[in-house]
């Protein structure tokens, strides 16, 4: 198994920060706390949809 095996997905899992405390951020779909700060500016899902969107957009090799 050669290094580049795993590149064939393209999908970006970078993630923002972790909040320390309130205020958190809301999520983009369900409008539920997050675990980000309110002050990031991006792209919010609290964790039941942040693993719900994993799931639809996972890599099937």
């Amino acid at each position: 198994m050669s290094d580049t095996d795993g590149d064939y997905c393209l999908i970006d899992a970078s993630r923002p920060p972790r909040a320390e405390g309130p205020p958190y951020a809301r999520c983009v779909l369900c409008r539920e706390p997050t675990e980000y700060p309110e002050s990031y500016k991006g792209i919010t899902l609290c964790p039941v949809c942040e693993w719900r969107e994993a799931e639809r957009t996972a890599c099937s090799g």
